[in-house]
């Protein structure tokens, strides 16, 4: 999960030395979870709202009700809560690092509103989180979680991590801010309790405790086992809350990554899985557009190359319980231009990253789509691999699309998973359409 594409790909393609790649092998359900006879209602389906999304591609949380996501998905993380300097959960109107105006302060008309109702001037919640409030209203079992951190901002997670007092502090912090839903007072917006019930939890997306990340974030060798402590921390803070409010619970989860270099840098896996009720595992990102060979970023199995089978199996391998884990699904795809050397263009050199509608290198699924169907790229398939591209003799895009997804689900199913988490639910088509694909997926259908 990122805030900044282009710092991403660039640290991704630096940091490549250090990730150690695996073959595909046998991965089977440990017996922890059922694959629910082809029931979709037992499996997890997270998506990613980004909080910027209501901005440039206009993705409002009302277009998850209009397009039908809203009514297939357990739950929405929203995208991303800052860490401060000093250790604690954070907002406000700061450029780059928080954004108040989106969450909790912007106004929304009729038409673009959940419940058909204009926001009102001295209501003291609006923007996104009112938006969420009113989405789990009309979808009673709809969960929103907060996600904190992300590429951009797990700057100072080390730091809020490093002591059992900062640890205390942090946690604290994030609770009274999200989940008792106290937001600093922005004009008539926020006060004590404004956002009480929009957040059903809590979603940490440290990148990356014990090992590099973007450009400023700090870690360190003790990181490992302060994330332990942290996640038990936060375990131990929402549990107790939930007791004082009666509530069953407040869940707590985790973004985890594919490396397993970076798995053992930071992750001591057995007793975290104790504590989160699952953890997103990295299932994008492989391969980068900032590399200098075009590559697969998603393919469900990769002989001697990352894979989504192969992260299944390096948690697996370190003590995960299968129904704990949740396969991570790109809703875009990494592209590179300039690509040279013939056939369909995988594993050739290429320039540089593919011209692209927000970031170079990086485009939505619902871009994608029109490309596929234009007949000016051509759509290639490994099937064994499970994976996707387009190559229209330069440029070269590695993406899922439905029959990706179907495979994935089937795998999913086969392998007594916990469900699928999506990056990010804005990238989808106005019909919702990987969306739909991974419902009937795990379905059965």
């Amino acid at each position: 999960m990122r805030r900044s594409m282009l710092g991403r790909l660039a640290v991704a393609a630096c940091s490549l030395s250090l990730l150690t790649a695996f073959a595909p092998a046998a991965v089977g359900a440990d017996g922890g979870a059922s694959a629910a006879g082809g029931s979709g209602r037992s499996y997890k389906k997270v998506g990613y709202f980004t909080q910027w999304g209501v901005y440039g591609r206009d993705f409002q949380v009302q277009d998850l009700d209009a397009n039908g996501s809203a009514g297939k998905l357990t739950h929405i993380n929203y995208a991303f809560g800052n860490v401060s300097a000093e250790g604690k959960c954070f907002t406000g109107n700061i450029p780059g690092e928080a954004d108040a105006w989106a969450d909790y302060a912007r106004p929304l008309d009729a038409a673009n509103s959940v419940d058909g109702v204009a926001d009102t001037w001295d209501q003291p919640l609006a923007g996104n989180f009112n938006q969420l409030r009113e989405l789990k209203a009309k979808h009673p079992g709809l969960k929103v979680l907060i996600s904190l951190g992300g590429w951009s901002w797990s700057t100072h997670f080390s730091d809020a991590a490093l002591t059992p007092a900062s640890r205390k502090a942090f946690v604290e912090s994030c609770i009274d801010l999200y989940i008792k839903g106290n937001l600093p007072q922005d004009g008539t917006r926020g006060g004590a309790g404004a956002a009480a019930g929009v957040f059903d939890g809590i979603d940490l997306d440290w990148e990356w405790p014990g090992s590099a990340g973007d450009t400023d974030t700090k870690y360190r060798p003790e990181d490992k086992r302060n994330f332990t402590e942290l996640v038990k921390e936060f375990r131990t803070q929402l549990d107790a809350y939930a007791r004082s409010q009666r509530k069953a619970e407040y869940e707590l989860t985790a973004f985890v990554p594919t490396a397993p270099a970076k798995i053992d840098a930071g992750f001591d896996v057995r007793r975290i899985m104790r504590d989160l009720d699952f953890v997103n595992l990295q299932g994008y990102d492989f391969h980068v557009s900032g590399e200098p060979r075009t590559a697969q970023q998603s393919a469900l199995y990769a002989r001697g190359d990352f894979s989504v089978h192969g992260t299944v199996e390096a948690w697996q391998r370190r003590g995960a319980p299968a129904h704990k884990l949740v396969m991570g699904m790109p809703f875009y795809g990494q592209g590179w231009t300039g690509v040279s050397g013939g056939g369909d263009g995988l594993g050739q050199p290429a320039t540089g990253p593919a011209p692209a509608t927000w970031a170079a290198g990086y485009e939505d699924y619902k871009a994608l789509k029109k490309l596929a169907d234009s007949g000016a790229y051509q759509v290639h398939r490994d099937r064994r691999g499970g994976h996707a591209w387009l190559f229209d003799g330069t440029t070269l895009w590695t993406y899922d699309d439905p029959q990706v997804l179907r495979a994935k689900t089937g795998y999913i199913r086969e392998h007594g998973l916990g469900g699928a988490m999506f990056w990010s639910l804005d990238a989808d088509t106005a019909d919702g359409e990987l969306m739909t694909a991974v419902d009937r997926g795990l379905r059965g259908r």
